[in-house]
């Protein structure tokens, strides 16, 4: 058989090779550049950023849970604690450990003694929250719930207990207006530059020292590090950082004399203010009713934050700074100094009170309706003669008057780190103008030389005038921190006193008045003879404070006045005379006369100070006597 012819091949085509050529460069120069697009993309995501995705990676892997710090401690002057940490037991509950949540809530229900619809709004609430999230079914329970938890573990899945460090108030309400209260962080407060390494739910301080100092009581959290798988279910601990507690606070407060003077004004509205008058360090400071603070444990109630602000007593108010009342009577304290001081009297010049003045079209009264017959300082001082203070305060004028009372610290903020410090007022002729767009009126001096009318002062602010009158003239910042400490007892900070400057008048002038007030409460005519103490020399000055004008409760007996419209009573001292250590300062919201409502509260206070000065510590203080209404009280 012949061989086959071999096949002919076609002239190609130069164009169509030209063309095939074409295609395959610009298929190669995609496939080049796809793989090197993709080399770059491996090289930029496992190279230049790879630390940062293999951290995200790790994050995704581990979750953090952040444990709550111990706040500090407070303590005392003397190193007694007043407020301290004790474990809180939260009963949480977890829906990726809870096969049959239905009957775990159910027996949950029964042993917390609450009602399962209460626990079920609870779970509703944080149904958008992930599956591992415990959400909090009760706070704070009791050692014998917890016992009760415990025993029944095995049944409970999903249920455990939560431990975190609360507040422990080791003398409860003590001096609550002044340590303060803690509470849950708020969204506002979260926005807060002070607060930005805080998250939602973390406790902060809302009130007093606890706020004021968070920076240093709050300490820093632990953390426990978790391994979770991609559900995000904990599958074991890595590793976990203790928190570490935060910085002790010592205060000027002595817990003892405190505790005299909460229990002497128990029964009372008002304020007590005990300062070392050489130092300004406040001893006391205490506001009459007090806060519980176990109620503010874990969160304040709405039905208690209500009742707290519908109390007509105002527990809310911390009365030794922001109650604002006339100082009636221990005002006559700044009218005699600047008396004195500008030589408008003499201390042998005398007046004459027949029981009233008349000035102008008007009749200004005395307390004493009888009159207290020819007065000089002394004797006007220690009587409280209203008839010599109003014809004093005429030739003075209410601009001089102003003049001193600012010196002596009244009508003006204190400068304590506690907020919302209210400033007073004292009225002049051009504080009048710009107020009232009024000209001042002469009879108007009348009422400001015994301080009424428009005069306002502090408790705080009459305790620093008194320790300025008897400590040669100095005017300290009232100081309520001693120092700050470290949880291994290294001094962070400590807090000296600061003097604010000296007073007007001079020593003489002052020797005067400090005389004339021992006389108040031990000379025979004294409106103060209830305070004295048989082995220490005393002196103050009384003040009642009207609430409303006398002639809408003229002709009613005082027990018939309703409360509210009760004058308050002041009682402004020092002690001991001879050598002033501390001032104490009692108002008495509604308690009419300053001798027998607010005295005996500032002698109980005096005898536990002398008291703990012999040793005495850890005993009760004695409450204060009753005293009988006297008729020549002021």
């Amino acid at each position: 058989m012949p061989p086959r012819p071999l096949a002919k091949i076609n002239k190609i085509d130069p164009a169509e090779l030209k063309m095939l050529k074409k295609r395959i460069d610009i298929a190669m120069a995609v496939i080049i550049f796809s793989a090197a697009l993709l080399l770059t993309r491996l090289w930029y995501l496992q190279i230049y950023r790879g630390d940062e995705y293999a951290k995200l990676s790790e994050i995704n892997r581990i979750r953090i849970q952040k444990i709550a710090a111990p706040r500090g401690n407070i303590l005392d002057r003397t190193g007694q604690p007043i407020i301290t940490n004790r474990p809180r037991f939260n009963v949480v509950w977890s829906r990726e450990d809870a096969p049959n949540p239905d009957e775990i809530i159910k027996d949950l229900a029964r042993i917390l003694n609450e009602d399962i619809s209460v626990l079920l709004d609870r779970i509703r609430a944080a149904t958008e929250n992930p599956r591992y999230m415990p959400t909090r079914l009760k706070e704070d329970i009791d050692w014998e719930t917890l016992v009760a938890i415990e025993n029944k573990h095995l049944s409970l899945p999903g249920v455990r207990i939560e431990v975190i460090p609360s507040r422990d108030y080791l003398y409860g309400d003590l001096a609550s207006h002044l340590v303060g209260y803690l509470g849950e962080i708020s969204p506002a407060e979260l926005k807060e530059s002070r607060y930005a390494k805080y998250q939602s739910g973390d406790q902060v301080g809302k009130q007093g020292v606890e706020k004021i100092f968070e920076e240093y009581l709050k300490g820093e959290k632990g953390r426990n590090y978790l391994e979770v798988d991609v559900h995000g279910f904990e599958q074991r601990q890595m590793q976990l950082q203790d928190p570490f507690p935060g910085n002790d606070l010592h205060l000027t407060l002595d817990i003892e004399l405190q505790r005299a003077a909460e229990e002497a004004m128990a029964d009372k509205a008002g304020a007590v203010v005990v300062m070392e008058v050489n130092t300004g360090k406040l001893l006391a400071m205490c506001s009459s009713p007090p806060l519980h603070l176990q109620e503010f444990v874990g969160g304040i109630s709405a039905k208690a934050w209500t009742k707290l602000l519908n109390d007509p007593l105002n527990p809310l108010l911390n009365k030794t700074i922001q109650g604002q009342y006339p100082p009636a009577s221990t005002f006559k304290i700044v009218t005699a100094l600047a008396a004195i001081s500008e030589g408008v009297i003499t201390p042998d010049a005398t007046f004459f009170c027949g029981g009233s003045l008349n000035f102008g079209n008007r009749r200004y009264g005395c307390w004493k309706k009888g009159g207290h017959g020819t007065v000089d300082l002394h004797r006007a001082l220690v009587e409280s003669c209203d008839v010599y203070f109003y014809s004093v305060g005429q030739r003075l004028g209410v601009d001089t008057i102003a003049k001193y009372a600012h010196s002596l610290g009244l009508g003006k903020k204190t400068g304590i780190e506690l907020e919302h410090e209210k400033g007073g007022i004292i009225p002049s002729t051009a504080w009048k103008q710009q107020r009232f767009k009024e000209k001042w009126q002469d009879g108007e001096t009348l009422s400001v030389a015994i301080g009424q009318g428009y005069v306002l002062t502090t408790p705080l602010q009459l305790c620093r005038m008194t320790a300025a009158l008897v400590n040669g003239g100095t005017l300290y910042r009232p100081q309520m921190v001693h120092s700050i400490t470290a949880p291994d007892g290294k001094t962070l900070k400590t807090f000296a006193p600061v003097s604010e400057g000296k007073i007007l008048g001079s020593a003489h002038s002052l020797a005067l008045i400090q005389d004339a007030l021992v006389g108040v409460v031990n000379s025979p005519g004294g409106t103060a003879k209830v305070v004295k103490l048989p082995d220490v020399l005393i002196g103050g000055k009384t003040g009642t404070a009207q609430v409303v004008r006398l002639a809408q409760v003229e002709g009613m007996s005082e027990k018939a006045i309703p409360y509210k419209y009760r004058d308050h009573a002041w009682f402004t001292s020092f002690a001991p005379a001879e050598k002033p250590e501390i001032a104490v300062t009692v108002l008495v919201e509604h308690g009419q006369h300053g001798g027998s409502s607010a005295g005996p509260v500032a002698r109980a206070v005096y005898k536990r100070y002398f008291e703990l000065k012999t040793g005495k510590r850890g005993d009760a203080a004695e409450p204060p006597p009753s005293v009988a209404k006297d008729e020549k009280e002021e």
